[in-house]
């Protein structure tokens, strides 16, 4: 069994999605204790680290964060190795398994993934390429996200203002079916 790590801090530059045998993400994350010194409170030691989020976790990164946002993260430490001009390189990096808006420091909207369409019982998420679905970006801009025929990174076209007219419409109709 691994153990998880929680790591806070801000994204320290922007995300980097590329496509591989499945979609992958990463961002320096930097995270800056305020340490008591002298009767006085201080800026600590800021520690930088990579973190990096595969599949759908991945593409939601990539669409949602920026950098200087706040930011949670929870994965499991990993150490990167390489060769470069005869010499090996390490570094410490933190595989995502879940990242998430600091909400001591903002205020964030959450929006769903899309589910598909299917006639039976609903499936479970395998975070398999090509059974993610779009997500939009609230901002009314199109975002990013894996073409389920082919699983590569693609726009879609559904925009924020369409989404959240979708959304207050299900939450109209869910209204009246409870009286």
């Amino acid at each position: 069994m691994e153990a998880l790590v929680q790591m806070t801090g801000y994204v320290g530059g922007d995300v980097n999605l590329r496509q591989a045998s499945v979609p992958i993400a990463d961002f320096r994350l930097a995270s800056t204790p305020r340490v008591f010194r002298g009767g006085d409170w201080i800026d600590g030691p800021t520690t930088w680290i990579t973190v990096k989020a595969f599949r759908v976790l991945a593409v939601n990164v990539a669409g949602s964060l920026r950098r200087g946002d706040p930011v949670i993260v929870i994965g499991r430490l990993r150490t990167s190795t390489w060769d470069r001009d005869g010499q090996t390189h390490e570094r410490l990096e933190l595989d995502a398994v879940t990242v998430g808006p600091d909400l001591r420091r903002g205020m964030s909207h959450f929006h769903k993934n899309a589910r598909p369409e299917s006639s039976g019982p609903e499936q479970p998420d395998t975070g398999q390429p090509g059974t993610d679905q779009p997500t939009t970006d609230p901002s009314g801009t199109e975002q990013s996200a894996i073409d389920p025929e082919t699983g590569e990174i693609g726009s879609v076209g559904l925009v924020g203002d369409e989404l959240a007219r979708e959304f207050d419409a299900e939450l109209a109709g869910a209204g009246t079916d409870a009286g």
